[in-house]
């Protein structure tokens, strides 16, 4: 039987981080599944449709056996839907294992056959969040080397765009 891991998140947007991570993981499992969170619970910058295109570009250039899923409701009702019993779940400081060890520790009284397995960030990803790299590119600021080329490309639309829209509607 094929142990296939799930790496979920919101992924608005993803970053290289993302990808290292899923690269990794894909190394070391036989079967990927990439979950994007469709719950508007974050408020994501991307829609659904977006997020799960831009995580399918990225992985596209990862190798490796891996799905991209979109998701709503429990994680572990996900999980058991793609027949797999591990979780991935990147840190990248202290402060994330806080946070992360709640949700591995309810995840497992919800349901006790899903693990949770850690995996600790590159070095050049340990700075780096979609909420960094959302605010630097509203800037104007430089994620060439923070995203993969596709997401790099949305984010300078999507900001143009609404910049664009803010001069317009100040007229």
């Amino acid at each position: 039987m094929k142990t296939i891991a799930v790496y979920p998140g919101t992924f608005d947007p993803i970053t290289n981080g993302h990808a290292e991570l899923i690269r990794r993981a894909s190394s070391i499992f036989p079967a990927v599944v990439v979950l994007v969170s469709g719950s508007p619970r974050k408020s994501p910058f991307f829609n659904t449709e977006e997020r799960v295109g831009m995580v399918r570009e990225a992985v596209d250039l990862c190798g490796g056996t891996i799905e991209v899923k979109c998701f709503k409701g429990l994680l572990v009702d996900a999980v058991r839907e793609c027949g797999a019993h591990i979780i991935i779940r990147g840190l990248r400081a202290i402060s994330d294992f806080e946070y992360e060890s709640q949700m591995a520790l309810m995840n497992r009284r919800l349901d006790p056959a899903v693990e949770t397995f850690f995996m600790i960030s590159t070095e050049d990803h340990a700075y780096l969040s979609s909420s960094f790299v959302k605010e630097i590119a509203s800037l104007g600021g430089d994620v060439s080397t923070m995203v993969p080329p596709g997401v790099e490309q949305m984010l300078q639309s999507r900001f143009s765009r609404l910049k664009t829209e803010k001069r317009g509607g100040n007229k």
